[in-house]
């Protein structure tokens, strides 16, 4: 079953992303925006990777692609879709790529929801969360395209049940 780390907004934090990777063994990990790194910060490594409105380094794209185990994944911090205010842009960008899942931060507030084709993952934030006492973060998880989960996080390493999504795509 393959595995998606998922975590966004850190602002600067580097012994906790070092932290998330060590308690879990996932396949894939996508940090979607305001790292506050470079780059190429060891940290960061093995990441799949996109620029927030906070990170300075020019070589952070603004956008990334990956197909993994059949699933299409678009991987964006949000800030020039405009994801504050709804997710309709956010949303034709993914469709113009044939996305599945589409994951995003900016809002520093953490959900998981399905909105005609697409799946919808915010972290939350590790940093600074918004709407919930904990900092978050995201593992997705799937069997077949019938039966997928996604899991939040507190940087504990404890569970958020209430945010625990299933779905199908």
């Amino acid at each position: 079953m393959p595995k998606v780390l998922i975590v966004s907004d850190s602002h600067g934090l580097t012994a906790e992303l070092d932290q998330i990777k060590e308690k879990h063994q996932t396949d894939y990990m996508f940090h979607c925006g305001d790292a506050e790194l470079d780059m190429d910060a060891a940290e960061l490594e093995g990441f799949i990777k996109v620029a927030g409105n906070c990170d300075f380094d020019t070589r952070f794209p603004d956008e990334q692609l990956a197909e993994m185990e059949g699933v299409k994944f678009f991987i964006t911090h949000g800030h020039l879709y405009n994801v504050k205010a709804n997710l309709m842009t956010l949303s034709y960008r993914a469709q113009e790529n044939n996305a599945q899942v589409v994951c995003f931060g900016h809002t520093h507030i953490a959900g998981a929801k399905k909105i005609g084709d697409l799946l919808f993952i915010n972290p939350g934030s590790i940093r600074l969360p918004r709407n919930r006492p904990e900092s978050t973060y995201a593992i997705m998880d799937w069997k077949t395209k019938d039966d997928v989960h996604v899991f939040f996080y507190t940087m504990n390493g404890e569970q958020v049940d209430e945010l625990t999504y299933d779905t199908s795509l």
